[in-house]
């Protein structure tokens, strides 16, 4: 019996791929592989090759070096003014909407009557892509027939929602929210659900209140969710682009880097080495926001 069942573990021993399982993985990981660098490194490599380039897309291309740059930070006005805006989209999205999603969250998690509906309710706007959400917000904010003037009784002397550079930022920015809210609230209801009630049992046991128990224990053990959010947060507010579009094509208060891209790269000029220029200074606003962000949640989990 003992040399059985010697031989009995010796068969249970690691099981060798076979050529099949190998070309099996290969394709399944291989398509992947390729189109990621098809789609996604392929065309930032080339961007950014592209940036230092003079060309129209058709001609031929020419090095101009760091002349795209040089342009673009001193002799482009439209640019500074769409720095600034996706900037304040962070801030927008990150300390209003983000929050007020998280406290939807804590809310829902509660129990409260109807929660079903109104998870559903709150959550119906993130099917909605941003185009959608600028045509609504043009209905909403419209200048002469919006729903928002008629509410105020505003026909004998209407507020130009959008087309006030002083006020359609905020609007658009109050359009986004409705939507970024609704995501937020999900991923961190799904991160509420995961925690564990022992925890806050403990936590009343000790005599801490309800406040003092969220944020000294509930909300720590959200670090991943609050991880995944953050980075969500910044890539919605730097890829802004359908909702302002959709309103009045990115101009006259809604400039944004991504609409310059566009401008540059399939408007009239062709400017494909400027717009690729943008673009690049896109992805670098982008990853130093991610990154930055990153590196310090995972500092302060390692800490914890």
């Amino acid at each position: 019996m003992p040399l059985i069942n010697a031989r009995r573990a010796k068969r249970r021993g690691p099981r060798r791929f076979t050529s099949r399982d190998l070309a099996v993985i290969g394709v399944l990981l291989g398509i992947p592989v390729l189109l990621d660098l098809a789609l996604i490194w392929g065309p930032t490599l080339a961007s950014i090759g592209l940036s230092f380039t003079n060309w129209d897309g058709i001609g031929d291309i020419h090095w101009v070096g760091i002349d795209n740059y040089k342009t673009l930070f001193t002799d482009y006005p439209p640019f500074w003014p769409a720095v600034r805006h996706n900037v304040l989209w962070v801030a927008f999205l990150g300390c209003v909407a983000t929050p007020f999603g998280l406290l939807l969250a804590v809310l829902l998690d509660k129990g409260v009557r109807f929660s079903r509906f109104y998870q559903s309710t709150l959550y119906m706007p993130v099917v909605l892509s941003l185009a959608i959400v600028g045509f609504i917000a043009q209905l909403i904010f419209s200048r002469d027939q919006g729903a928002l003037n008629a509410i105020l009784s505003n026909e004998n002397d209407p507020v130009d929602w959008l087309g006030n550079p002083d006020l359609n930022i905020w609007m658009v920015l109050l359009a986004a929210a409705w939507r970024h809210t609704g995501y937020v609230m999900i991923l961190y209801l799904a991160g509420l659900k995961s925690v564990d009630p022992s925890l806050k049992e403990a936590a009343a046991i000790d005599g801490a209140s309800e406040t003092q128990t969220f944020f000294r224990v509930v909300l720590p053990t959200l670090r991943p969710v609050n991880i995944i959010v953050g980075v969500i947060t910044v890539i919605e507010a730097l890829r802004a682009f359908d909702i302002v579009y959709a309103i009045n094509h990115g101009r006259n208060g809604l400039e944004l880097l991504s609409v310059l891209v566009t401008d540059n790269i399939i408007g009239e000029a062709s400017r494909i080495g400027f717009g690729s220029a943008i673009a690049v200074v896109l992805l670098t606003v982008s990853l130093g926001f991610i990154v930055t962000y990153l590196v310090q949640e995972l500092r302060g989990g390692k800490k914890g």
